[in-house]
């Protein structure tokens, strides 16, 4: 496994790499989440890619970049045993040399949710996803479905941009009590991560109904914010959302697919998840 610091030699790597070329973009700190998407990846392509990089630019003020978990040697551990074959680790200096001033707008679609509740991660993101294509020019990347919103705005970055990269989406990994993996799962205290499964029982309540026969977007909602609003220790529902998968419109009635996701916060930790209905 090749570690790679410098984006020149990272460009040149990738060049040179056996194709078709996977890459796996994350902030480290890898859990089996990220380790799900390496395993597809490595499946499916001849050479992979795994970039690790903690973005200050899709970090909003106030959140909580310093206290982001690091640990590289961990993750470079995991990373060898699942055969990678490439790691990009850059410096956020690397990536966002003294001068840097060019910024990805990714539109309407980024304006919603998490874009509303946390402004301007979305340019973030998408300012770093094509730093990341245009230096390894992968033939395929892997995104978890946890961050729907996220990968709606990658897809149309993507095909708005002519990148030439297949978008894979890979479903949520939950543990046994069906919360979905984050990095941000270790800021619970264990009070907390007792009470965080209550997120997806309401995602499920509402997937059971709508399965039902249930189809109107502000009862699935309410389903969603009573169950929520039943657990004390969820401090604050900061949006509960029931919207068109194309465009993220919240919908009176669902038609075809859609995403029900919310936002919540647990104390200090502030934690996302979603399910997709049809």
């Amino acid at each position: 496994m090749r570690i790679i610091e410098n984006s020149q030699e990272m460009a040149q790597a990738c060049r040179e790499a056996c194709r078709p070329l996977g890459l796996v973009p994350t902030m480290g700190a890898l859990h089996e989440g990220h380790l799900t998407l390496v395993r597809r990846a490595r499946q499916e392509n001849q050479r992979l890619a795994v970039s690790i990089f903690v973005n200050p630019t899709q970090f909003s003020q106030g959140e909580d970049l310093s206290r982001y978990p690091r640990d590289l040697e961990r993750d470079l551990a995991l990373l060898r045993q699942e055969g990678v074959d490439l790691v990009y680790a850059p410096s956020s200096k690397e990536i966002y040399p003294p001068g840097f001033d060019t910024w990805v707008d990714p539109g309407a679609l980024a304006d919603r949710l998490e874009g509303a509740a946390r402004p301007g991660h979305f340019r973030g993101v998408a300012t770093v996803v094509t730093k990341l294509f245009n230096l390894v020019r992968p033939d395929r990347a892997y995104f978890g479905q946890k961050d729907g919103q996220q990968v709606l705005v990658i897809q149309r970055l993507v095909l708005d941009l002519n990148l030439g990269v297949e978008v894979v989406v890979v479903p949520t990994v939950r543990e046994p009590d069906g919360l979905a993996l984050s990095t941000r799962n270790s800021y619970l205290t264990p009070e907390q991560r007792k009470a965080a499964p209550v997120i997806f029982r309401a995602l499920s309540q509402a997937l059971v109904l709508h399965r039902h026969g249930m189809a109107g977007g502000e009862e699935l909602r309410s389903v969603v914010r009573r169950i929520l609003e039943l657990e004390p220790l969820v401090e604050q529902i900061e949006y509960v959302s029931l919207a068109d998968c194309g465009t993220l419109e919240e919908l009176d009635v669902i038609a075809g697919r859609a995403m029900l996701s919310v936002a919540v916060r647990l104390g200090q930790t502030r934690l996302i998840d979603n399910l997709i209905l049809y």
